[in-house]
């Protein structure tokens, strides 16, 4: 496993790199979640393997570290990531990112724009949520204040939520959770919709077939998003259909190639 220092307090991502020819791929894992167990097999799948391939844990999450300063803006973990990706010597990557891990992938495209020649997105957050206090996810946990959710509300955020879903948000430091969630529904501005809408590099939005058509799609394609439907999967579509998001991963990292 490798790290690196992001933050002035010498915070440290660290990230399972798998080598392979360049250009480098980097998986970004959801909310809650860690990048190795969530992509380690569609990396190695035989559609995608063959490439330089960092499975990066964002701060708070995973085999990262977890800082309580640290703000766990959408913005910031983007500049963390891009420090880390500086350290490796990574440039042009083509990033692979699912739900709040796209997000960031959107802001880094946008801040740091060397670091980033194609993006695949998994049914990634565009817009900002409400907080719901009868929902799980983002918006369920920014409904509480930080006191709230650290006191106690976590525990009930678990409890509706079900032992499944909390198994991955158990990955990431309780702060950090927090903190990424409530800067997740609220987004940025302009949004991470519009971000996407302005880049200039080649993307792909891949989601859930059976959520049905997808909000927004249309003006997506209009400016130059491919949108795919992946069949037989909910939100997190790499391991509901490993082969089906392969497949579809595949056609989108070949897509405009050379």
């Amino acid at each position: 496993m490798r790290n690196a220092v992001v933050t002035p307090e010498g915070d440290r991502i660290r990230w399972v790199e798998l080598p392979g020819e360049e250009a480098p791929r980097v998986y970004l894992h959801g909310l809650g979640a860690t990048s190795p167990a969530y992509f380690a097999a569609s990396a190695v799948h035989p559609l995608l393997a063959g490439r330089r391939s960092l499975l990066l844990d964002l701060l708070g999450h995973g085999h990262s570290d977890r800082p309580e300063a640290f703000p766990y803006t959408l913005e910031a973990h983007a500049d963390a990531v891009a420090q880390a990706l500086t350290v490796a010597g990574v440039e042009g990557a083509e990033v692979i990112a699912h739900s709040m891990g796209g997000s960031v992938a959107i802001v880094l495209a946008a801040r740091h724009p060397r670091l980033v020649s194609r993006l695949v997105l998994v049914d990634a957050n565009l817009d900002p949520l409400p907080p719901a206090r009868s929902t799980v996810g983002s918006s369920g946990i920014a409904s509480y204040t930080e006191e709230e959710f650290l006191a106690g509300g976590w525990a009930e955020v678990r409890d509706r939520a079900g032992a499944h879903w909390w198994s991955t948000m158990r990955l990431a430091g309780r702060t950090a959770l927090y903190r990424s969630a409530v800067n997740l529904a609220a987004g940025t501005t302009p949004t991470m919709r519009e971000l996407l809408l302005d880049l200039r590099i080649p993307r792909v939005f891949l989601f859930p077939e059976e959520d049905g058509p997808l909000a927004g799609a249309d003006a997506l394609e209009a400016a130059g998003v491919t949108v795919v439907a992946v069949p037989d999967s909910g939100h997190n579509i790499m391991l509901d259909n490993p082969e089906g998001f392969a497949r579809a991963t595949a056609a989108a990292v070949a897509r405009d190639a050379g």
